[in-house]
């Protein structure tokens, strides 16, 4: 235990170089050494997300499990991942990114393998809860180094760039697991991404490291000479319990982002997991030819990401605001578009689709960038876990709930729940369109 411990302490700063020319050498090496190593960390992250998604139909076909069964093993996923995305920010806030991220992809492994080996629904219960708590663990480290490597003006596109590694594995997961699965069986669909995440693991230890100042580096606000007035920044020292209740407890905009980010993901999840039985259902498509409309929901969904933060730092001067309130109304017109297609118009529906993936991942992925901005830099893991919270909540109600309103209401009802919901992230979001690169935004606690 004292091993481990020490193992997760963060590394403490060293003295700074006083080279220059060294220093202006190797900075650029290292931001980009951290940027491709944390977008492939957190790719293999969804490797050991997905598989049992893709293995599901063998995994059915040999143990003979319902859709109730194989239902409850994503429930208990989303809800163990929920609350791990929370308390993990906690932990890696006062640990070491470095190793707190390969650890956790470890253990994602060694638990996708353990579920490999298991065959009853208990076993299966227990190893994808404990999946969904380590899986928790891949985002806050990332937090943590997108916030000590790269500065406040530049920030919105270096964090778009990694978010879009979510995509990459989402793409390159049914390939594998696919062909695990056709040529030895789930059992396999389950091992091979849990070999690579293991060894992706070891990799990470390789090419991370905690902060610039760990390495003689001087801090990228002094590198860049972008000082961005963070909260709590010119206070003296405090302790992370004192910082959490101030700076994010009694802080109103991480808790708007928090509601926000409910309805974001509510509708998110209403649109990737429900679209493709929309279109068999209302649009007379084959099984295949809903996957394919659908899958453009993802490449959207990259292009939206990284035009989001782009735009947040070349247009906005760094705010984050405007750019998820503008990309919030573009939700609500793709929605209305959407469900004004008649049938028989499959390349406008396809169209349709990724203007949602399009709209929908600019506020999923500047929403953590605003939260990370809007607290103290020393809980920027904490706040993004308790508004990454806030998602998953409104993931989980995107299941059976979202589902109970297409079965009582139709699928109009469930676009007009769609609808609705984006219409309250919009008005949740409003307040942030004037938080400013110069103002942080200090609340006074709530009342």
């Amino acid at each position: 235990m004292n091993f481990l411990i020490s193992l997760l302490k963060p590394a403490p700063n060293i003295p700074e170089m006083e080279d220059k020319e060294a220093i202006q050498k190797l900075y650029p090496y290292w931001r980009y050494r951290t940027l491709y190593t944390i977008f492939i960390g957190y790719a293999f992250y969804y490797f050991t997300r997905k598989s049992y998604t893709f293995a599901m139909p063998g995994l059915i076909e040999e143990l003979q499990f319902d859709k109730g069964q194989i239902g409850i093993l994503g429930s208990i996923f989303s809800l163990t991942y929920g609350v791990s995305k929370f308390a993990s920010g906690m932990l890696s806030d006062c640990s070491s990114p470095r190793y707190f991220m390969a650890t956790g992809l470890f253990l994602t492994g060694v638990c996708n393998i353990l579920f490999g080996l298991s065959s009853s629904l208990f076993f299966f219960a227990l190893f994808w809860g404990f999946n969904g708590w380590f899986q928790g663990f891949g985002a806050p480290p990332c937090i943590r180094f997108l916030t000590q490597w790269y500065s406040h003006s530049e920030r919105g596109s270096w964090w778009s760039t990694w978010s879009t590694s979510h995509n990459i594995g989402a793409f390159l997961i049914p390939w594998i697991v696919g062909w695990s699965l056709q040529e030895w069986g789930w059992r396999w669909a389950m091992y091979i991404p849990g070999c690579i995440c293991i060894c992706g693991s070891f990799f990470l230890i390789n090419r991370l490291r905690d902060t610039p100042g760990s390495i003689g580096l001087p801090c990228i606000e002094n590198y860049r000479n972008d000082h961005f007035s963070q909260v709590g920044e010119s206070e003296t020292p405090q302790s992370f319990w004192t910082i959490f209740s101030l700076y994010i407890l009694k802080n109103k905009y991480i808790w708007l982002l928090f509601c926000a980010y409910f309805f974001i993901y509510f509708v998110r999840i209403g649109i990737s997991d429900w679209t493709a039985l929309f279109l068999i259902e209302k649009k007379g498509y084959t099984l295949m030819s809903a996957s394919g409309s659908v899958s453009l929901f993802e490449v959207g969904g990259m292009v939206g990401g990284l035009s989001a933060g782009w735009a947040s730092d070349r247009f906005f001067q760094a705010k984050r605001g405007p750019v998820n309130i503008l990309y919030t109304v573009a939700i609500i017109g793709a929605l209305f578009f959407f469900m004004s297609i008649p049938k028989g118009y499959p390349l406008i529906d396809s169209a349709s689709i990724f203007l949602l993936g399009f709209s929908i991942y600019g506020p999923q992925m500047l929403i953590g960038v605003a939260a990370a901005e809007a607290t103290h830099k020393s809980a920027v893991a904490t706040s993004n876990g308790l508004v990454g919270l806030g998602a998953y909540l409104g993931a989980a109600v995107a299941g059976f709930p979202l589902g109970r309103i297409a079965d009582t209401f139709g699928w109009e009802g469930y676009f007009w729940t769609l609808v609705g919901s984006a219409v309250i992230a919009l008005i949740l979001l409003m307040p942030m369109w004037g938080v400013t690169k110069q103002k942080a935004p200090v609340s006074p606690p709530i009342s």
